[in-house]
């Protein structure tokens, strides 16, 4: 039988978890070599801060916080959509790193 209990409370710890995450890969993602890491990147993060989470926040086990990363992830996707156009892209955040270096050396003539 499906505990609906259990699946509403780790869904509920998953929103918490995803709101701070997606928040997390926002302000890293900069540091990544290419766009394309992303979503692993996303993965990774969402699972081992779900697992620190859950073990510090709750009394859910290794395997349900699993769970909750997963679950995590894939809200972070649609909370990244309703924040769509809040939310700085990649290539925007490369390009405007690169234009405050650029601006910001000092020049000896």
């Amino acid at each position: 039988m499906l505990d609906i209990t259990l699946l509403k409370n780790l869904l509920i710890i998953a929103i918490a978890c995803s709101t701070i995450t997606l928040t997390f890969i926002q302000k890293t993602k900069k540091f990544l070599p290419t766009s394309k890491i992303i979503v692993l990147y996303s993965l990774i993060i969402n699972i081992i801060f779900s697992y620190l989470f859950c073990l510090t926040f709750t009394d859910v086990d290794y395997i349900k916080s699993l769970w909750v990363g997963l679950f995590s992830f894939l809200g972070a996707d649609t909370l990244y959509v309703t924040l769509e156009g809040k939310l700085a892209p990649y290539t925007e955040i490369i390009n405007s790193n690169s234009s405050n270096n650029i601006e910001g050396e000092i020049t000896y003539e």
